[in-house]
């Protein structure tokens, strides 16, 4: 028969765990310290390495990207302010802020034409004619990063991917997963009918024609009815060239 351990023993289990948890306070402390003092001396070479490199941030898209990819490592958005230290070291706060602006804007010269839904790279396009003059390049990249501080302007203004591809949009348009699928289906010819939708997704006459006649009513959509074989063809611009249907000169 198992015998109970008595007052003596138990007092001293309940030391032994007491030294045991304060030594694993004590070694977490530690680690915490170290990781603090690591992350301290992190920051400070980013910031010496964003000094001597500054001229290639602002101006390499590629480089710049890596450099992001560098400051998010280690809890650092230079993007968070157009004030204070990177912003005075780079000016890249005011490069996004610029961007951010130039975007908003094309969106809207662009809504009526694609009902505010427009490829990245269509917008990329965009925005390199309309700063031609300016001594920074502009990547897919940057784009990103502008679209994802203007989410502050409420809905609207995010980025969905559709297939391979990804469109930004400008507007509060809900689209489900069978908009999303019409919408990457018509990206080998930028249009599709009722009966290839039917064909390539197996889809019921129904759900394809619902499905195309609400993408219609939200702009993002427009119908062809001039067809020898009589089917409706529905053209969605966000998913061809803005450049056929927007010049140069508009922006």
């Amino acid at each position: 028969m198992r015998r109970r351990p008595g007052i003596g023993g138990l007092q001293t289990a309940a030391a032994a765990r007491d030294q045991y948890r304060l030594l694993g306070e004590n070694v977490a402390k530690l680690r915490t310290d170290l990781m603090k003092e690591q992350l301290v001396t992190f920051r400070s070479q980013l910031e010496e390495f964003a000094r001597k490199h500054k001229n290639d941030i602002r101006k390499n898209p590629a480089f710049r990207s890596q450099f992001h990819e560098m400051c998010a490592k280690v809890g650092v958005d230079p993007l968070a302010s157009n004030k204070g230290f990177w912003a005075e070291l780079l000016g890249i706060g005011d490069f996004y802020y610029e961007l951010g602006v130039q975007i908003v804007d094309i969106c809207l010269v662009t809504r009526p034409h694609n009902g505010g839904l427009i490829k990245l790279e269509e917008l990329c396009k965009l925005l390199g004619q309309r700063r031609k003059s300016a001594r920074e390049a502009v990547s897919e990249d940057d784009c990103l990063r502008a679209i994802s501080k203007l989410k502050v302007l409420g809905s609207g203004f995010e980025v969905i991917s559709v297939g391979k591809s990804k469109l930004i949009r400008s507007v509060p348009t809900e689209l489900n997963k069978d908009h999303n699928e019409i919408l990457e289906l018509a990206q080998s010819q930028g249009f599709v009918t009722v009966e290839e939708v039917q064909r390539r997704l197996s889809w019921s006459s129904g759900r394809a024609t619902d499905a195309l006649e609400i993408l219609l009513d939200e702009g993002l959509a427009m119908i062809d009815d001039g067809h020898r074989d009589g089917r409706r063809r529905y053209w969605f611009p966000c998913v061809s060239s803005a450049s056929s249907y927007v010049g140069a000169d508009t922006l």
